[in-house]
């Protein structure tokens, strides 16, 4: 891993980029004594420096964590192959004629998520290497295929919050009776993207015996700001 800036912040977090390998990140840390991680995954091809996914980052590091995020294959400023790129574009076709989508998103989604699996636990890897990183590891992210896929194979994290708002493969609706942590799974009520009975047929799923599930009116982007206060009480928890 190599750190390739630093900056102090305002509220005294110190955000470092880093690279590993081909894979470009984000740490962010709340000063030098070891703090629990946090991973905060994103999809859809949004940058690490989505501001959403900044601020959720910077109120979870004042709450004494450290929250870590990598570009996935196609996110951000790492490259699309041309399979990506024509996926996108059937899907955007399909969604605009009114067709289905769903075999458009698994063909896509699918492989995305099992590319990205080893790649945050390289990161995984190298992060506790740093004195500043502690265990136990939470989950924090709006691509809940992917955080379900680690949930299975990554005995490190040890809690989840999970936003029902993309598309879970077959493979990862199947793997989700195997998730027995803690969970805290947010829900859109109005989400014009994403079937609120799927959602609700996703959480029974879930193999955990301690798994809460918080429903708000209002579109995708609509979760309220408190969600994410009544998150890091979630994670103090289990984490802490």
């Amino acid at each position: 891993m190599q750190f390739t800036s630093e900056q102090r912040l305002d509220d005294g977090v110190l955000e470092r980029e880093f690279t590993l390998g081909e894979i470009p990140g984000t740490l962010w840390t709340p000063g030098s004594a070891p703090a629990p991680l946090v991973l905060m995954a994103h999809n859809n091809g949004l940058p690490k420096a989505e501001p959403r996914l900044v601020a959720r980052a910077r109120y979870t590091v004042a709450r004494g964590y450290a929250v870590a995020t990598i570009d996935a294959s196609g996110c951000g400023d790492r490259p699309r192959s041309a399979a990506d790129e024509q996926a996108r574009a059937d899907l955007r076709r399909a969604m605009q004629a009114g067709e289905p989508v769903d075999e458009i998103f698994e063909s896509f989604i699918g492989p995305l998520v099992e590319n990205a699996v080893p790649e945050w636990q390289t990161t995984l890897d190298a992060l506790f290497e740093l004195p500043e990183i502690g265990g136990p590891v939470g989950y924090s992210g709006g691509w809940t295929a992917l955080g379900i896929r680690l949930a299975v194979v990554e005995p490190r994290i040890a809690a989840a919050g999970f936003f029902a708002g993309g598309y879970v493969p077959r493979a990862q609706r199947e793997e989700a009776r195997q998730v027995t942590i803690p969970l805290l799974f947010l829900l859109q009520w109005d989400d014009e993207g994403n079937p609120r009975q799927q959602a609700l047929d996703l959480f029974d799923a879930f193999g955990s015996k301690e798994k809460t599930l918080h429903a708000n009116l209002g579109g995708h982007t609509g979760t309220p700001w408190f969600e994410l206060e009544d998150g890091c009480r979630f994670l103090d928890r289990h984490l802490k």
